[in-house]
């Protein structure tokens, strides 16, 4: 395994590996037992950054979520897992009553629901502290600063550690860290969104993200993590749910444009040339990277994890990526 450094500050920076392993559907779709082989096994092969949120999987069970995170606290006590393992959580999307969504009933970013979001996380992972905390959609019913303001507190409080944020126009990322730093307090250090090596269309979000906030990685979120060195992009949903190697699988509507079949021609050339799989290629891909980009692959299986642990040493050559890279 490789591991690279999230966050500045050294009382609450962590070492983590460069493949993080998604945990949406940990306990309900994927059983205990499956979840479990998994979780081993990742941890077996150097893993230590798994990534769920208080709201996994409400869509499942038309409840409110939190399935994966109990499944994650049962998992930690069997295993005697301590703080050598990263766990990220997210708060805000978590629905306030079962048979309804994030969309119209979400628990949103007031200091109140931040506060009372992250206890109840900690008690179904069983843990004193979240080692990393998303702000997992945006709410525009509160003020920016009460949510800057709400998760210092946490912070301060030694209940939480590192802070990131999911799913937000760039403009609100960078009005939320600016009032943190002029008010000395620690802001977003981490961002997570989808991001692959396929682009989406920008110019339909509403379809993708009823609620209106932005999903897809953008030049300008790309532009905005180069500027900012001491940000990390965690990408979810790398390998588009199957898409890339399943013909059952379509590809998300937002790439459908003419600049999809040229990327996937590059993608699969590579994956030939290397041996490799296209999943493998597109990890590797982000994983060597110039940007500091971790992606975060779910498995419900053991040997899809397999496929994903061996992207983490396929060396792609300058050249690759420069093909890679090339395509619009």
């Amino acid at each position: 395994m490789k591991y690279r450094t999230i966050g500045a500050d050294p009382k609450t920076r962590r070492r983590v590996s460069v493949l993080a392993l998604g945990a949406m559907l940990f306990g309900s779709r994927t059983d205990e037992k499956t979840s479990f082989a998994v979780l081993d096994r990742y941890v077996e092969a150097g893993g230590n950054f798994i990534d769920t949120s208080d709201n996994y999987a409400f869509w499942t069970d038309d409840g409110q979520g939190g399935q994966s995170e109990e499944l994650l606290g049962r998992w930690r006590r069997s295993r005697g897992v301590g703080d050598e393992i990263v766990i990220a959580t997210k708060l805000g999307a978590r629905p306030l009553a079962p048979g309804t969504s994030y969309v119209d009933n979400a628990e949103g970013l007031s200091a109140k629901a931040i506060r009372e979001a992250a206890e109840g996380s900690r008690e179904r992972l069983g843990v004193d502290r979240l080692d990393l905390l998303y702000a997992h959609i945006e709410d525009h019913t509160v003020p920016l600063r009460e949510t800057v303001e709400g998760f210092a507190e946490l912070v301060a409080e030694g209940t939480v550690g590192l802070l990131g944020v999911s799913n937000h126009a760039v403009w609100r990322v960078e009005r939320a860290r600016a009032l943190a730093a002029a008010a000395g307090l620690p802001g977003y250090e981490v961002l997570q969104y989808q991001h692959s090596h396929l682009r989406p269309r920008t110019d339909i979000p509403e379809e993708i993200f009823p609620d209106g906030s932005l999903g897809g990685t953008t030049a300008e979120l790309l532009s905005y993590l180069r500027a900012e060195p001491g940000l990390t992009l965690v990408a979810y949903s790398p390998l588009l749910k199957g898409a890339y190697a399943r013909q059952d699988v379509p590809l998300p509507r937002d790439f459908d444009h003419p600049g999809t079949p040229a990327r996937l021609a590059v993608l699969r050339e590579v994956a030939r040339e290397t041996g490799a799989s296209v999943n493998q290629v597109v990890l590797a891909w982000q994983i060597g990277g110039d940007l500091p980009v971790i992606p975060l692959a779910g498995a419900s299986s053991v040997a899809q994890l397999e496929e994903n642990l061996a992207a983490v040493e396929l060396e792609l050559t300058a050249e690759q990526r420069a093909r890679l890279d090339a395509v619009h």
